[in-house]
C-alpha cells in the first residue's frame, strides 16, 4: 500500500511530464473493465486506505486528551488507558496496513499477469510481416515497463492519489477545528516549497532521461556484443580495446548521472524537511503563546504539531495529481495500442480443417504485395518509423499461375529477389495473397484453420533456428508428445542418428545460442529430424543446402530424399544441382513465372534457367 509522506511528494514533482499526453474516455473505461474482476478488492483497498487516514488523525487527538484531561490534571488512571489505546491505535494501524498491503499486491499482480498473458498471446499470433519491422526490446519493454505501470494505476497511484486525498482532508479540518489560526499560518510556508521543489523536479527529470537514455545506449551494447555472433565479430576484427573504451564513456555517463541525481534528491528532501521545520517553528511560536493567553490548550497544540508532520507530504503530491493519473493511463494506452492491433493473418470465422489424404497445391492468377507498416506494426514499436514507407506498397508477385500435384517434387529456380521465398510464405500463409487464390487440396487457403495448416505442412529454412536448449527439447518443440521411439527414426531418416549417438550427452546435448554448438550441416539435418517428426504432407524447404560444404550437402541431400519421400514438395535451391531430379522446375523472374519444365527441356530450350545453369557451372 503507498503511504502518504515524503516519497510520495518527491515522485509528484519530479515526475516526467515529457510522456504524459491526454488520454481518452475510451482508455478509461477500459481500465475499468480490467480493474471489473478485482473491484471487491479494490474497494477493500480504498476501505484500508480511509481507516489508515483516520488513524493518522486518531493517535494526536488521543494525546491531546492524555495532555489535557490526564497529566494536566493528575489523572494516573486516564493516562495509563489512554496510554494503551495508542499502543492498541498503533497495532491496529500496522495491521491495517499489512492488510491493505496484500490486497495492493493481489490487484497489482493480477493485473500484471492479466495484461502480460494477453500482450503475449496477442504478439504470438501476429504475423511475420510485424516481427520483421517491430523491435524485439520494444516489444519486451511493452511486456514489462508498461505493464508495470499500468499495474501502478491501480496501486502506486490509485493508492497515492486517494490516501494522499484522504489524509490531506482529514488533517486540514481536524487541524482547523482544533486552531485555524495555527493551521493557516503553518501553510503559507507551502508556496515557498512548493516552485522551488518543481524545479527541482524539472531539473531531475531532465537528469533521469539522460541517464535512462545512456543506460539504454550501455544495455545494447552488452546485448549485441555478449551473444556468439558478436563476440565473433569483435575477437575477428581486433576490438576488445575500442569496446572497452566505447563502453566505459557510456557507464562514465550514467555514474555522472546518478550523482547528479543523488545530490537533487538530497536538496529535495533537504528543502522539505527545512520547510516542515519551519512550519514546526511557527507553529510553536504562534501556539506557545495561544497556551499562554489561553486561547487553545498546551494538548491542542501537541496535536497540531503532530498532525502538521502528516500534512506536507500529501498535500505536495496532490499539488501534481493530474499527471500522476496521466502518467498510469498512458502505460495502458501503450499496452492498448498492442492489442489493438490486428493480426493480419487469422482464421476466417466458418475456417475447417485441412482436408484428409494427399494434398496438392495451385496458385491461382496469384498476385502480392508485401503489406505497408501501418497495416501490420506501429511506429512506436520502430526505432526508425519513416513515413516514406508508407507508399511501398508494389506488387512482387505478378499473375502467378502453378499447379503442384499430390506427391510431386517441385523446385523454384530463378535469381535472387526474384520472388521464390515470397511464394513459398504465401503457401505457408506467413501473408495472404493481395489478388487471386491459393489452393491446398480442393480448399483455399484462406478458408481452412492455421493450426491445420501448420500441421500438414513441414518447412524447413535455410537458417534453421534452434533454441539455446537440449537436442531433445529442440525436436520435441514440433511435436511434445513425440516418443523415443518416434525421435530415433526422425533422426534416422534425417541422417544425423550416429552423430547424436557419438556426443557424450546425446539427445541431452545443449545446442548453444541458436544452435552455434553445430555445425551448419548438423543443424539443417536436426532441423530436418524436428519437421520429420510431424509427419507432413506437405514440405516446403527454403535453399536448405544453401551455405553447405560439399560433404555438409552430401549428408543434407541424402537426408531430403528421406524426407520428401511420397511427399508433396516446394523447393527452393540456387544450387541447380541440388533440384535436377524435380519433377517440375518453375523458373521466377521479377515476380513472375517464365518458364516450367523438366531439367534436359529447360537446357535445351535455352532461356533463363539455361542462362544460370551456364552461369553457375561455366
Amino acid at each position: 500500500m503507498t503511504m502518504p509522506g515524503p516519497w510520495a511528494a518527491y515522485r509528484a514533482v519530479t515526475q516526467d511530464r515529457s510522456q504524459v499526453k491526454p488520454v481518452g474516455r475510451a482508455v478509461v473505461r477500459r481500465v475499468i473493465a480490467y480493474a471489473k474482476p478485482y473491484r471487491t478488492m479494490v474497494i477493500a483497498f480504498l476501505a484500508t486506505l480511509i481507516l489508515t487516514s483516520l488513524l493518522t488523525v486518531a493517535q494526536p487527538l488521543v494525546f491531546r486528551v492524555i495532555v489535557d484531561d490526564g497529566i494536566s490534571v493528575g489523572d494516573a488512571s486516564l493516562v495509563t488507558w489512554l496510554a494503551i489505546l495508542i499502543a492498541v491505535l498503533a497495532i491496529v494501524d500496522a495491521g491495517v496496513g499489512l492488510v491493505g498491503r496484500w490486497f495492493s499486491a493481489r490487484i497489482g499482480e493480477g493485473l500484471i499477469f492479466d495484461l502480460r498473458t494477453g500482450v503475449f498471446a496477442h504478439v504470438q499470433r501476429q504475423s511475420i510481416a510485424f516481427f520483421t519491422r517491430a523491435q524485439t526490446g520494444a516489444l519486451v519493454s511493452r511486456l514489462n515497463s508498461d505493464v508495470l505501470g499500468a499495474q501502478q494505476a491501480f496501486t502506486s497511484t490509485l493508492g497515492g492519489v486517494v490516501g494522499n486525498l484522504i489524509t490531506t482532508v482529514v488533517v486540514l479540518i481536524t487541524m482547523l477545528l482544533l486552531s485555524w489560526q495555527v493551521t493557516i499560518l503553518a501553510l503559507l510556508l507551502v508556496p515557498l516549497f512548493l516552485f522551488p521543489a518543481r524545479w527541482m523536479g524539472r531539473r531531475l527529470q531532465v537528469l533521469t532521461r539522460r541517464q535512462m537514455q545512456d543506460n539504454a545506449r550501455m544495455n545494447a551494447q552488452m546485448t549485441e556484443r555478449f551473444n556468439v555472433a558478436g563476440a565473433l565479430l569483435v575477437t575477428l576484427y581486433g576490438r576488445p580495446k575500442d569496446e572497452d573504451r566505447q563502453f566505459s564513456e557510456r557507464a562514465a555517463s550514467v555514474r555522472d548521472a546518478g550523482v547528479s541525481i543523488a545530490m537533487a534528491n538530497r536538496w529535495f528532501f533537504t528543502a522539505l524537511a527545512l520547510v516542515a521545520a519551519l512550519a514546526t517553528a511557527i507553529a510553536y511560536g504562534v501556539g506557545g503563546n495561544l497556551v499562554i493567553s489561553g486561547g487553545i490548550s498546551l494538548g491542542t497544540l501537541l496535536a497540531i504539531i503532530a498532525l502538521l508532520a502528516q500534512l506536507y507530504g500529501p498535500l505536495t503530491a496532490l499539488s501534481n495529481v493530474r499527471v500522476d493519473v496521466m502518467t498510469a493511463l498512458v502505460s495502458f494506452e501503450r499496452v492498448f495500442e498492442i492489442l489493438d492491433l490486428p493480426p493480419l493473418v487469422r482464421d476466417r470465422p466458418d475456417a475447417h480443417p485441412v482436408s484428409t489424404g494427399p494434398l496438392g497445391i495451385r496458385f491461382d492468377d496469384v498476385s502480392f504485395r508485401y503489406p505497408s507498416k501501418s497495416e501490420v506494426s506501429l511506429a512506436s514499436l520502430e526505432s526508425v518509423a519513416r513515413e516514406v514507407e508508407e507508399a511501398d506498397g508494389h506488387e512482387v508477385l505478378h499473375d502467378i499461375d502453378l499447379t503442384i500435384e499430390p506427391g510431386q517434387l517441385v523446385a523454384l529456380v530463378g535469381p535472387s529477389g526474384a520472388g521464390k521465398s515470397t511464394m513459398m510464405g504465401l503457401v505457408a500463409r506467413l501473408y495472404d495473397v493481395t489478388e487471386g487464390s491459393i489452393r491446398i487440396g480442393d480448399s483455399d487457403i484462406r478458408d481452412v484453420t492455421l493450426s491445420s495448416l501448420h500441421d500438414a505442412l513441414g518447412v524447413v529454412t535455410q537458417e534453421a533456428h534452434l533454441f539455446h536448449d537440449t537436442i531433445r527439447a529442440n525436436l520435441l518443440y514440433a511435436k511434445p508428445d513425440a516418443t523415443d521411439e518416434q525421435i530415433a527414426q526422425a533422426l534416422q531418416q534425417a541422417h544425423i542418428a550416429d552423430l547424436i549417438a557419438r556426443l557424450p550427452e546425446g539427445l541431452d546435448t545443449v545446442v548453444g545460442d541458436r544452435g552455434h554448438r553445430l555445425s551448419g550441416g548438423e543443424k539443417q539435418r536436426l532441423a530436418l529430424a524436428r519437421m520429420l517428426l510431424t509427419a507432413p504432407r506437405v514440405v516446403l524447404l527454403d535453399e536448405a543446402t544453401a551455405h553447405l560444404d560439399s560433404e555438409s550437402e552430401r549428408a543434407v541431400q541424402a537426408a531430403l530424399d528421406s524426407a520428401l519421400a511420397g511427399r508433396t514438395a516446394l523447393v527452393i535451391a540456387h544450387r541447380l544441382s541440388t533440384v535436377r531430379r524435380a519433377d517440375l522446375l518453375v523458373v521466377v523472374d521479377d515476380g513472375r513465372v517464365v518458364e516450367t519444365g523438366t531439367h534436359a527441356e529447360l537446357i535445351e530450350r535455352g532461356g533463363l534457367y539455361a542462362t544460370l545453369h551456364r552461369t553457375q557451372f561455366a
